[in-house]
């Protein structure tokens, strides 16, 4: 949790794109992002360089030698592209430094096995004027400065400040992106995951990864299953919180940070900035790609332990485009992604996905049929419908949370019994743009069904309720059939009415006149 002086700094930073001509949060985000990879490989590369000569290993610096941009006769000295090099020089030479060397060595390290390198071919350094550069550079180092004082005084992990440090960052695109795509809310990755339960050993996957904030949610989520209970804390969702400065097992660390968290984006954009707040947690080689998961090219099915996804609300693609394994004949993504997805699950895989209510009650062929499709080729385990604000200010669109298990790749048999259903009522935050914090009192947070959804559903099978007039109940998968599959549960929810009594009209009309007579 990052404190009121690192918020303000990052803040801070933020005012300076905006009055320095940047006011689109994605572009900000980009180019800070930049700033920040050039600030971590100085500083990486200086720790590999000293832990080496340390240990008595060997390890050549990707600042050793000389640098000959493509294209360009001049070259320069490799230890002049450091951050700790450039950022005193003079604000307009500093600028044409960058833009000359700095930049295109970066976008040229993909040979160096740098996951983020690999993906800035056709990245570009926006930066209006001399002035912000400097300002931004100044920041940045004052930002870091403060991620020192606050690790050494409150013995907290460099990595866990740095990442969440990015993550406040993210926080401020407060615009909906390309194709319907919107930043899924911290707090309702981390309830997923509750409820989804990734471990240690299982590969993770987000086909429309975005940002990467649900492979976070899970390395968090499994973080905080290796972590010593004297060493968790709540965080300001109340929800409990690991440290990853605390897993000092190699085996683990390595499954972990190699072998557990894959994602896919077809937005080069999104897939650098998962690649980086990946890093900055301290993944140093993420397995983000960017790639069209519903397209032909993309051919990945029975391989995924787990799968946790909020696709984009595109609308419709071509169908030309779309893979030939997909069993809907639908141009609607919202669609297309659910079935794409059942199909990368192994057999007994599970997934978490966020969809628009459409989805649940649909009345089309291909509506009825994806639906049938949880109910028969998986066990659908839950559905988890969410208030209309729970996106806001990105979009008020509602939606819900399918959980369910693959149990085929066929659809001749039923594997769902029944289904819990769950009635989300709040988040925790008001429901309107602003999405404040919710508290009892002044002092206490109100956390709404964030905690409760994932108690309730891990105890589901104890808490079986006869009636449905609740927040979650079960549906026989008989009953849902015979609604066309239908998903939505307002469709089977028992709703309480109260008879109310009135006044006899003669005592009204009395009360009425009575009135007009004073």
């Amino acid at each position: 949790m990052l404190s009121n002086e690192l918020k303000r700094k990052i803040t801070t930073l933020w005012d300076k794109f905006w009055s320095g001509g940047i006011a689109n949060p994605i572009t900000a985000i980009e180019q800070i992002s930049y700033l920040i990879f050039m600030k971590r490989l100085d500083q990486t590369d200086t720790e590999k360089v000293t832990m080496a000569e340390f240990a008595g290993d060997s390890y050549s610096s990707v600042f050793k030698g000389y640098y000959q941009p493509k294209g360009s006769k001049e070259k320069v000295k490799r230890t002049e592209l450091r951050w700790n090099k450039f950022k005193d020089k003079e604000p307009g030479i500093m600028l044409e430094h960058i833009n000359r060397f700095v930049f295109p060595f970066i976008k040229q390290l993909g040979g160096e096995d740098l996951p983020f390198a690999k993906h800035m071919q056709n990245a570009v350094f926006i930066m209006p004027k001399p002035s912000l550069l400097a300002e931004a550079i100044a920041a940045i180092d004052d930002i870091y400065k403060e991620i020192d004082k606050e690790v050494k005084e409150k013995r907290q992990s460099f990595q866990d400040t740095q990442g969440d440090l990015y993550e406040y960052l993210l926080n401020e695109i407060a615009t909906a992106g390309k194709n319907g795509q919107f930043r899924t809310p911290r707090h309702i990755i981390q309830m997923i995951c509750e409820v989804i339960d990734p471990k240690l050993g299982e590969k993770v996957c987000d086909p429309t990864c975005g940002t990467a904030g649900f492979l976070l949610g899970a390395f968090q989520h499994i973080l905080t299953q290796h972590t010593p209970p004297k060493e968790i804390h709540i965080d300001e969702n109340g929800f409990r919180r690991g440290s990853q400065a605390l897993i000092t097992n190699k085996k683990l660390r390595k499954a972990l940070y190699e072998d557990t968290l894959y994602g896919y984006d077809f937005d080069t954009t999104m897939v650098r900035l998962g690649l980086m707040n990946l890093m900055l947690h301290g993944i140093e080689k993420p397995k983000i790609d960017y790639k069209d998961t519903l397209s032909k090219q993309f051919s990945e099915e029975n391989m995924y332990d787990v799968i946790l996804a909020n696709p984009p609300f595109k609308g419709s693609i071509d169908r030309n485009d779309v893979s030939g394994t997909l069993s809907l004949e639908t141009s609607k993504t919202e669609l297309l992604f659910v079935n794409k997805i059942i199909n990368m699950l192994r057999i007994g895989g599970r997934a978490a996905i966020i969809v628009p209510d459409g989805v649940l009650f649909g009345s089309s062929k291909a509506h009825q049929y994806l639906r049938k499709m949880l109910l028969y080729r998986c066990q659908l385990d839950g559905v988890i419908s969410m208030p209309s604000g729970v996106f806001k200010p990105y979009a008020s669109v509602s939606t819900a949370v399918l959980i369910f298990n693959k149990a085929s790749n066929e659809d001749d048999v039923k594997h769902t019994e029944k289904v819990w259903f769950y009635n989300m009522q709040s988040d925790g935050y008001t429901l309107d743009d602003k999405r404040n914090k919710l508290y009892k009192t002044d002092d206490v947070r109100d956390y709404g069904d964030l905690q409760n959804i994932p108690t309730h559903f891990h105890k589901k099978l104890q808490e079986i309720k006869k009636d449905r007039k609740g927040k979650f109940f079960f549906v026989p998968s008989v009953e849902i059939e015979k609604q066309n599959f239908d998903l939505s549960i307002n469709r089977y929810k028992e709703t309480i009415y109260q008879e109310a009594t009135y006044e006899p009209p003669k005592h009204l009309l009395k009360t009425l006149l009575d009135l007009k007579q004073r």
